[in-house]
């Protein structure tokens, strides 16, 4: 199973280059049509959501409806999904940025919460907690 990069799921997304838009949905009809799943890393998705916050202007709504609908892609594999999923959840509901409730998430997942963090807002997170002198 290939992995993806950044690139790709932006142009699937964003269909905003004609040919490359078709190259990516012709891999995912491939990928679909050999019943195979195409790796995400966690990287891939902290990068896509600051490409679409700051290349495309996209607000957080727009953000979560992008994230969420990767993750309902059969042919895509998320790289800790259970982590991605708890950011989501976080960023939708807080006022994180996503990047902190994504590594905040990483370490719930791995089971090393809470993440320890000077950020005062990020610290707010339910799996972050400042650190204190």
């Amino acid at each position: 199973m290939p992995g993806v990069d950044t690139n790709l799921l932006v142009r699937w997304l964003m269909d905003d280059d004609a040919i490359q838009t078709n190259q990516v949905k012709l891999l995912l009809a491939t990928t679909a049509r050999r019943q195979e799943s195409l790796f995400v890393p966690l990287t891939v998705v902290l990068e896509l959501e600051w490409v679409l916050r700051s290349r495309y202007a996209l607000g957080k709504p727009d953000i979560l409806l992008a994230l969420n609908t990767l993750l309902e892609i059969r042919e895509l594999e998320i790289q800790s999904e259970p982590a991605v999923e708890r950011a989501l959840h976080a960023y939708r509901m807080g006022n994180a940025d996503f990047a902190d409730c994504l590594h905040a998430g990483a370490c719930w997942s791995a089971g090393k919460a809470p993440l320890l963090t000077l950020d005062a807002k990020a610290a707010r997170l339910s799996d972050a907690e400042l650190l204190r002198g």
